[in-house]
């Protein structure tokens, strides 16, 4: 990799990083901070010196974390990313799981990462004090296709004959990605899911919380909840109602621009073809907080 050409080239690093040069810049000093501090903590052989054996290709915090970034951004098959880094497609393997649990610490530490789950409204006060207004939706990116039948009934979503992955992503008006649930399979509907994971029981009630269609009834839940009105089989809107939703729309097309900020990183765009279920909820995970990095900076 010739990493000072693309750090000349805003366009040129945004494209293989998602970054730009100086949002780059700035991740790699605490990216090498935690870097040493991770991989400290996980020596088995305390009796060997830190940095010891043979070197691998990556030689720099920089190397790795450019790496790291462009698996994210390209999702390239193990042999072309190994061709591009210069190692085989098993290092490349291995080298994708020695950095993301060092760049997930960098967004952790940073205060960029989503919560996973809300648990009661004061939680949600204590950690988003700052929030009038929430925008909630739901994402999915397909999957390859299982090949157990238990599998396939509980990973097909029903749109356009696919198999799917799902998260709940709750936003601001900053287009922040304040929340998002952990990855279930795609048979869930989005309001099963967001009840299941008590999405709305923990936002606070003087909140306006702006959803699509998909959310039907959680009203009850939430009283300060606006959906459009979906239009009754043999009738058309009133004017009124279509102005209302032209307003609603206004408003929730806000979680609509964060999700498309997610899925600047072909890592959750692409079929899923990784064999690890976990790993597809770490690829959302770091793109959601690239995402508030990006909006950070």
């Amino acid at each position: 990799m010739h990493i000072p050409a693309a750090l000349r080239n805003d366009r040129l690093c945004k494209a293989l990083t998602g970054l730009g040069v100086q949002e780059f810049k700035d991740l790699v000093e605490p990216f090498s901070w935690y870097y040493e501090e991770y991989w400290a903590a996980q020596r088995k052989n305390p009796q060997r010196g830190y940095g010891a054996g043979r070197k691998g290709c990556l030689d720099t915090y920089e190397e790795k974390l450019f790496a790291g970034l462009m698996y994210l951004k390209a999702y390239a098959t193990y042999d072309v990313f190994g061709f591009h880094i210069g190692c085989d497609r098993s290092q490349a393997c291995r080298w994708v799981a020695h950095i993301f649990p060092v760049l997930e610490l960098t967004l952790q530490r940073k205060l960029l990462l989503p919560e996973r789950k809300i648990t009661s409204i004061e939680e949600f006060q204590e950690k988003f004090p700052e929030v009038t207004e929430v925008m909630v939706d739901g994402t999915e990116r397909r999957r390859q296709r299982p090949k157990k039948k238990k599998s396939q009934q509980k990973t097909y979503s029903g749109k356009k004959k696919t198999h799917t992955r799902k998260n709940i992503v709750v936003t601001d008006k900053n287009r922040r990605i304040l929340i998002l649930t952990k990855t279930k399979s795609g048979r869930r509907h989005d309001k099963r899911l967001a009840d299941k994971e008590a999405v709305f029981e923990n936002i606070p009630k003087d909140i306006p919380v702006f959803t699509d269609t998909a959310f039907v009834g959680e009203e009850k839940l939430h009283p300060n909840l606006l959906r459009p009105k979906k239009k009754p089989k043999g009738r058309n809107l009133t004017y009124d109602e279509r102005e209302t939703n032209k307003i609603i729309s206004s408003y929730r097309i806000l979680v609509e621009h964060a999700i498309g900020g997610i899925k600047r990183y072909q890592a959750v765009t692409q079929v899923y073809r990784n064999r690890k279920k976990y790993f597809d909820d770490t690829l959302i995970l770091l793109s959601a907080g690239l995402w508030n990095y990006h909006l950070a900076s």
